[in-house]
């Protein structure tokens, strides 16, 4: 099939990670242009990829970079479009990329509306293109260890799972970008920060999700949005899920862990991203599997971004080649969004949300 010529539409705070990961996989993939309504981005961002080709793979290269989106499209021959704009952006940036006949890969959160994620979805379908969500922390060792131990019903019944992220945004992180804690643009430490562990818990526990009762307040960042929420997830399997989830820990990040029980297992995964099995006990588990799994790879990555956008694009290329969907593809990366948003309903009406939910956006809860 040759190499899958790849164009990056944002090139702001995470963009970074798609430059590592199309790196990464440049035996299948080569970055071909790069855009940003701010130059002086697109060009960083391009000259990044230059220099890193040519350090790493010894390939003296040039890239193309743009400040208007639709001038790329027309003028590069590009399969796959990957999306870091701003969150209110997404589903729309994504929606004109895939009426072009690009696949897509966009950054969490898919859409900042139920009725943006389902019109994604159906476009994709109408043109025959690939569709995928960035929740790169699936794709995690240790997550797909849990994933795995789910899959062979280790823990019988499941009781409960719960999502914690305790991190510290201050005030000039939104300062440094005034979309951020926006209702139009962003929503606050749910749908920002949290949306990841979430799926993680959503993923785990598994099944249709029967209610959504929260509460949120914005306690210490001038923000429009939320700086604190918890959630309480009802799942229809009779499992509950808690989410409790933080912009506001002082002096900075002290935690993000998902934790996972049931009749007979019980795991809790912590680290910098998710990264680090810290309990792995289950019934028919052997001391020695315990211990193995205990002494993995202990070593955080650089950021909390992980390295999962390199399995990410990994997982991207295999599905154009073997034209199957990715892992979490637009009905995977729409159901965490969900959560959130109707957490966000329910905080409002201070009233559990029963699912499913249709039509709710950020702004108009």
């Amino acid at each position: 099939m040759g190499k899958f010529n790849f164009a990056i539409l944002g090139c702001g705070r995470i963009s970074y990670k798609h430059v590592e990961g199309i790196v990464n996989n440049h035996e299948d993939a080569r970055l071909v242009a790069v855009c940003d309504i701010v130059e002086e981005k697109a060009i960083n961002r391009k000259k990044e990829y230059e220099d890193i080709m040519e350090e790493r793979c010894a390939e003296s290269l040039s890239i193309n970079y743009y400040t208007d989106y639709n001038n790329m499209l027309e003028k590069e021959d590009i399969d796959v479009v990957l999306i870091s704009t701003e969150s209110g952006y997404h589903a729309k940036h994504s929606i004109d990329c895939m009426k072009q006949g690009k696949h897509v890969i966009v950054e969490k959160p898919m859409a900042l509306s139920t009725k943006d994620a389902d019109e994604m979805i159906k476009v994709s379908k109408e043109n025959n293109v690939k569709l995928a969500v960035a929740h790169q922390n699936r794709f995690n060792p240790p997550i797909q260890q849990l994933r795995s131990a789910i899959e062979k019903n280790r823990f019988g019944k499941l009781v409960n799972g719960t999502a914690r992220i305790l991190w510290n945004r201050n005030q000039n992180y939104y300062k440094q970008a005034p979309w951020r804690g926006t209702y139009a643009m962003d929503g606050g430490t749910l749908m920002n920060q949290c949306i990841h562990n979430i799926d993680l818990l959503q993923w785990m526990i598994g099944g249709d999700i029967e209610s959504v009762y929260a509460q949120t307040d914005t306690f210490l960042r001038d923000i429009e949005a939320e700086d604190f929420g918890a959630i309480v997830v009802r799942f229809t399997n009779g499992a509950i899920g808690i989410i409790e989830g933080s912009a506001c820990v002082y002096p900075k990040n002290l935690e993000e862990t998902l934790s996972i029980f049931g009749e007979k297992g019980t795991v809790v995964i912590g680290g910098l991203a998710v990264n680090k099995i810290e309990t792995w006990k289950f019934e028919d588990s052997t001391e020695d599997e315990e211990k193995e799994i205990l002494k993995g790879d202990r070593e955080d990555p650089d950021s909390v971004y992980g390295f999962g956008h390199i399995w990410l694009i990994e997982d991207f290329i295999k599905a154009l080649k073997e034209d199957r969907d990715p892992l979490i593809n637009g009905e995977e990366g729409k159901k965490a969004m969900s959560i959130i948003l109707a957490a966000y309903k329910s905080s409002k009406t201070n009233t559990a949300i029963k699912f499913p939910v249709e039509d709710i956006s950020t702004t108009n809860l």
